[in-house]
C-alpha cells in the first residue's frame, strides 16, 4: 500500500515540495467567488482522479492562506484532514485500490496570497482594481487545491463569481455568463489537458473585443483607455498567427486571448490559451512586439506541449525565444541567422557556467536559458536545412500535442531528420558555448 508519510521522494528536485503521489488527476471543477474590495476568495474544488496505488492517505497542494472547512471523498465525509507546510493531507476510512476512482470535494476560503517560492512570489495577487494570477512554476496552490506539477495535466471547468463592474477571464471558452444584482458569474470550459501552473483567472475593469477571426479567433481583454495603443502594438497578431500556423502546425486551442492589465507588469504572463501583459507593454510604439510573438509561441511550446520536469525548460523558452526571431524574419526584418549571430556574440561575453539541458534551480529563468535554447534550435536548423527543420517542428507539435515532453523526446525525433547526437551533447550538456554553424 502507498504510504504518504514514508514516500517523500520529490517528483522534481527543482520543486521538491510540489506534486503528489498515489493518484493522477483527470479533471478539476472549480466554483469560486471573489470579492474585490476585501480580496476574499471562497471556493469549492471537485477533483476527479484515478489512484495509481492502493491508498488510504493522500495529499493535495494548497497554500497556507486558504483554510479548508469541509472535505469529502467519493461522496463520504468520513475522512480526516489537516493542513501543514502547503499540503492538505487527507486520510480515508477505507483504502482505495489501485486503479480506483477518486472524487475529492474541498470547500475552502480565505484571503489569497502569493506563495513565497524560490523565485519570488507566485500565484494569486491583487491589482489596484482586480486580481491577477501568475502561477509559474508552483503558484496554482495559492488559489485552489491541486496536484501542482506540470506532469499532472487535466481538463478544467472554472466558474468565477465576482462584482458586476468587473470582467473575469479564465482558461478555455466562456460557455455561460449570468448577472444577478451586483454579482456576475462567468463559466469557462477548458477541455484540453492543462498543467496547473497554466491555469489562471484575471479580473479587472476590462472591455472585450474580437480583434481577428482568421486563421484563429483572437480576443482582447483590455482597459478602455489602452484601446488605441493596443490596436497599434498588438495589431500584427493575426499575421503572427498565420506565420506560426504555417511553420509550426495548427493552433492547438479554440481561440487566443490577450489580457492587458491596468497595472504595470515586469514581464508578461503565460497561461493556456491566454497571454497577460502589463499596461507598460502597451506603449503605442511596438517596442514590445517581440514579447507578443514570444507569448503567442508558448501556446505551441509550453501549453500544448508541456515539460515533464523543470530541467527541460529550454523546450518552452528556447522555442518561444526563437519564435521572436522567426517572426522578425517573416515580417520583413532581419533574418533569424542575423539575430542568432548577434545573440551569440552577447552569449560569448557571459559566464560559461550554465548547462542548458539541466540549468539548476537557481538558473531556471536565467536569460541564457532562453537565448542558448534559441541558438540550439538555430544550430539544428542550419544543420538539417529549412525544409527538414520545419517538417520536424510540425511533427513535434502533432505527435506530442497535449502531452508531457522531455529533451530526449525531441532529440529522438530530431535524429529522424538527420540531426547528429553530437549537436545536443554540445548545446545541452556542456557549459562551454559551441560554435554556431
Amino acid at each position: 500500500m502507498f504510504d504518504l508519510d514514508a514516500n517523500d521522494a520529490p517528483i522534481d528536485p527543482y520543486l521538491p515540495e510540489s506534486g503528489n503521489r498515489g493518484y493522477r488527476v483527470s479533471r478539476y471543477e472549480l466554483d469560486l467567488e471573489y470579492k474585490v474590495d476585501s480580496n476574499r476568495l471562497t471556493g469549492t474544488a471537485q477533483i476527479t482522479a484515478v489512484t495509481t496505488a492502493t491508498i488510504a492517505k493522500f495529499a493535495l497542494d494548497l497554500g497556507p492562506a486558504l483554510r479548508v472547512s469541509k472535505v469529502s471523498v467519493n461522496g463520504s465525509r468520513s475522512v480526516k484532514f489537516s493542513q501543514q507546510r502547503g499540503k492538505l493531507k487527507i486520510t480515508m476510512a477505507k483504502p482505495i485500490l489501485s486503479g480506483g476512482a477518486l472524487v475529492v470535494t474541498v470547500h475552502y476560503g480565505g484571503i489569497p496570497k502569493p506563495i513565497n517560492s524560490f523565485w519570488g512570489e507566485v500565484g494569486w495577487d491583487e491589482l489596484a482594481e482586480g486580481a491577477i494570477v501568475a502561477s509559474q512554476p508552483n503558484g496554482a496552490a495559492s488559489w485552489f487545491p491541486c496536484d501542482d506539477h506540470p506532469v499532472s495535466n487535466a481538463s478544467y471547468g472554472i466558474t468565477i463569481t465576482t462584482d458586476s463592474p468587473y470582467y473575469a477571464v479564465a482558461n478555455g471558452t466562456l460557455v455561460r455568463k449570468q448577472t444577478r444584482a451586483s454579482r456576475t458569474t462567468w463559466v469557462y470550459e477548458q477541455p484540453e489537458p492543462m498543467a496547473t501552473y497554466l491555469a489562471t483567472i484575471q479580473i479587472g475593469h476590462y472591455e472585450h473585443r474580437v480583434t481577428s477571426t482568421e486563421p484563429v479567433p483572437i480576443e482582447a481583454i483590455i482597459p478602455p483607455r489602452l484601446r488605441r495603443h493596443y490596436d497599434h502594438d498588438f495589431g500584427r497578431q493575426a499575421q503572427m498567427m498565420e506565420t506560426f500556423v504555417r511553420l509550426y502546425g495548427p493552433y492547438p486551442f479554440a481561440a487566443y486571448t490577450v489580457v492587458v492589465t491596468d497595472d504595470e507588469l515586469e514581464i508578461p504572463i503565460e497561461a493556456q490559451g491566454i497571454s497577460i501583459f502589463g499596461a507598460n507593454h502597451c506603449s503605442g510604439d511596438r517596442r514590445f512586439e517581440r514579447l507578443v510573438a514570444h507569448e503567442l509561441a508558448h501556446q505551441w511550446f509550453g501549453n500544448s506541449l508541456t515539460l515533464g520536469t523543470w530541467a527541460d525548460i529550454w523546450l518552452h523558452e528556447g522555442f518561444a525565444c526563437y519564435s521572436e526571431w522567426i517572426w522578425v524574419e517573416n515580417s520583413g526584418g532581419a533574418s533569424a541567422h542575423d539575430k542568432a549571430q548577434r545573440a551569440y556574440a552577447i552569449q560569448q561575453t557571459l559566464p560559461k557556467d550554465l548547462i542548458l539541458g539541466d540549468p539548476g534551480k537557481a538558473k531556471l529563468f536565467d536569460d541564457r536559458v532562453y537565448k542558448r535554447g534559441a541558438l540550439a534550435l538555430h544550430s539544428l536548423r542550419r544543420t538539417v536545412g529549412d525544409e527538414r527543420f520545419f517538417a520536424l517542428i510540425q511533427l513535434w507539435t502533432k505527435e506530442y500535442r497535449y502531452s508531457t515532453v522531455s529533451s530526449q523526446d525531441f532529440i529522438d525525433l530530431a535524429s529522424r531528420f538527420g540531426c547528429p547526437r553530437t549537436l545536443w551533447d554540445s548545446w545541452l550538456y556542456q557549459a562551454e558555448l559551441p560554435a554556431l554553424p
